[in-house]
C-alpha cells in the first residue's frame, strides 16, 4: 500500500513542474515580445532620422 506522504510528494512535484514550465513559457514570450518592440523602434528611428551626407 502506498503511503500518503509519497502521494503528496508526487502531487507537489507535479505542481512545481507545471509552475516552472509556465514560468519559462512566460519569460520566453515576454522576451519575444520585447525583442519585436525593440526591432520596431529601431526601424522607426531609422525611418525618421535625418540622413547624413
Amino acid at each position: 500500500m502506498e503511503s500518503p506522504f509519497l502521494s503528496i510528494l508526487a502531487l507537489l512535484a507535479f505542481v512545481l513542474l507545471i509552475a516552472v514550465t509556465g514560468g519559462v513559457g512566460y519569460l520566453t514570450l515576454s522576451e519575444w515580445r520585447d525583442r519585436r518592440l525593440r526591432e520596431a523602434e529601431k526601424r522607426e528611428q531609422r525611418r525618421t532620422s535625418p540622413k547624413k551626407r
